[in-house]
């Protein structure tokens, strides 16, 4: 079945061309550019969450097989593939580490304004599957209380590690990990409504990795304005790339859905689909001859006479480079705005994870400058000692 195979693939999929070439022949295409009659005669489909696949780009195609390379799922028509039958796969969990470091960092920075230590802080997570179990494993190394909410997983297995969303929402931050769902027992389509703000801290940190459709954005600015002392950490927007240009000035970490961006978390998906698709085709390719890990060297500053972990982290990747220029954003005219805010995605600079880094000090290092606790806490989060 190989080697004859029509493959459409979003261009910004790392490896796509080397990995799915095994398959048959490979066109990269921008991922807002793939139509209907582009993919007519495709027999293999790979996207990213730009492309919204349903009826209207699929009628009448020869399509096989539809593989997303997105933890989530809410551009995707699942109901009209079934009764389709295209063979569809996706990559849940692939960027949850990556995700879940954008949460650490941004947190970082964004403490300073609240003056809260990790271990007085009290993190509400809404949403406990791949993401936030990671962030959860995450705070609980700098000793921060974590309270859990998710519904669906609280129902299925019954214990007592959930807690009700009113108790969560007194939380000195507020982090959402829930998949975008409208018709369903536990919709999150604007869960965080006129409701939800009210029961929040005047001064929550309060961050965004899901989906912008999971906010009412209007609701949020009016909290925002009721409430400035309160941070607000954005990492998703609804009608992406034509975003919110009032709750863009209003928020203090303001990134163009680039949180699951890790080197990391795109070759994950990459390899997920790689092997999905040989099982479709009964092949047995190898995706690991197509990529060697990296592993970076980053030498730590102190701050002042001592390392410590947070200054380590932000040294490795300060996320404020990473926000979107407000000003500019702003004095764009309105059909260049989401050319800019897609050439952010696509020229986004490659950012490791904290396992590919080894963190390594020079000879004659104060060992009195680097305690043990510091040593640990890198070394649980993921990163690699090196101490000559």
């Amino acid at each position: 079945m190989t080697g004859s195979l029509s493959i459409v693939a979003d261009e910004q999929i790392p490896l796509a061309e080397q990995a799915f070439s095994k398959f048959g022949n490979v066109t990269l295409v921008d991922g807002r550019s793939i139509n209907n009659s582009l993919i007519k005669n495709t027999d293999i489909l790979l996207v990213r969450s730009v492309t919204k696949v349903n009826e209207l780009l699929l009628k009448n195609s020869n399509l096989k097989f539809l593989g997303s390379a997105t933890s989530g799922v809410d551009h995707i028509d699942i109901d009209y593939l079934k009764s389709s039958k295209i063979y569809f796969s996706y990559s849940p969990g692939s960027n949850s580490q990556s995700v879940a470091e954008y949460v650490l960092n941004s947190l970082i920075v964004a403490k300073k304004k609240s003056c809260i230590p990790f271990s007085k802080m009290k993190v509400g997570i809404i949403g406990f599957g791949h993401i936030g179990s990671k962030v959860k494993k995450i705070m609980d190394i700098f000793g921060s209380h974590c309270l859990l909410n998710d519904p669906i997983l609280s129902n299925q297995r019954k214990d007592e590690i959930f807690t009700e969303l009113e108790e969560v929402l007194q939380s000195d931050v507020v982090t959402l990990h829930v998949p975008l769902t409208k018709d369903c027992d536990y919709p999150t389509y604007n869960l965080v409504n006129e409701i939800f703000l009210k029961k929040l801290k005047p001064n929550v940190i309060f961050i965004n990795t899901s989906r912008g459709e999971v906010i009412d954005e209007e609701a949020l600015l009016a909290f925002k304005m009721d409430n400035p002392e309160s941070v607000l950490v954005l990492d998703v927007w609804r009608n992406e790339p034509n975003i919110n240009t009032s709750l863009l000035s209003q928020a203090f970490i303001k990134t163009p859905h680039i949180a699951g961006y890790s080197h990391e978390g795109k070759i994950n998906a990459t390899e997920n689909l790689f092997n999905q698709l040989n099982h479709f085709c009964g092949t047995n390719f190898t995706f690991s001859e197509l990529y060697i890990p990296n592993n970076i060297r980053l030498s730590p500053e102190m701050n002042g006479s001592k390392y410590d972990v947070e200054s380590i982290i932000s040294q490795h990747w300060n996320i404020l480079e990473d926000n979107i220029s407000t000003d500019y954003y702003n004095n764009l005219a309105i059909k260049d705005r989401a050319k800019y805010y897609d050439s952010l995605r696509k020229n986004y600079s490659t950012r490791y994870e904290y396992a590919s880094r080894t963190i390594e000090f020079s000879d004659g290092i104060d060992m009195t400058a680097f305690d043990n606790t510091v040593q640990n806490n890198l070394e649980k989060l993921g990163f690699k000692l090196n101490i000559k």
